[in-house]
């Protein structure tokens, strides 16, 4: 019961996460001046980007689709091969694996956006996300989940 209560919320946790990051990643590859998102492009000063194109590019992919192909691996397990050459736990699943990439990218993710622009109400609240994630990941229950026979 506890091992599907984690499941629930760390899938949970990861749609979140992804749709997000899809959205704002999304709508800064669009208008990389940040105005769909009411961002200025004085922000940036600190930053080595001139514009949103490279930092939502980066947001859309490794906040936005690694998330959601966690998810895919988290809820279904597939076997795919291909999937497997970034896992360094080759007794746990790709999933496994890569939902705690998800975890330590957006808390990796965030912490430099708070050293390099403006301070931002949903900060807290995704580092937060990714430190839940991070610990679901690692409950013993999860992990023998999607440990390997």
């Amino acid at each position: 019961m506890k091992a599907r209560l984690f499941l629930y919320l760390l899938l949970v946790l990861h749609l979140f996460l992804s749709l997000g990051a899809l959205a704002g990643g999304g709508m800064l590859v669009l208008q990389p001046d940040g105005s769909l998102l009411g961002m200025e492009p004085g922000w940036l000063a600190q930053s080595p980007f001139s514009s949103y194109l490279i930092p939502g590019l980066l947001l859309f992919i490794f906040s936005g689709l690694l998330p959601l192909f966690s998810f895919i691996g988290l809820l279904f397990k597939p076997e795919w091969r291909w999937s497997n050459a970034l896992n360094i736990y080759p007794n746990r699943h790709w999933a496994w694996t890569y939902s705690l990439y998800s975890g330590i990218i957006v808390i990796t993710w965030i912490t430099v956006q708070l050293v390099m622009t403006r301070y931002f109400w949903l900060q807290p609240v995704m580092i937060f996300t990714g430190l839940l994630i991070v610990v679901f990941t690692l409950t013993p229950s999860i992990m023998k989940r999607f440990e390997l026979k």
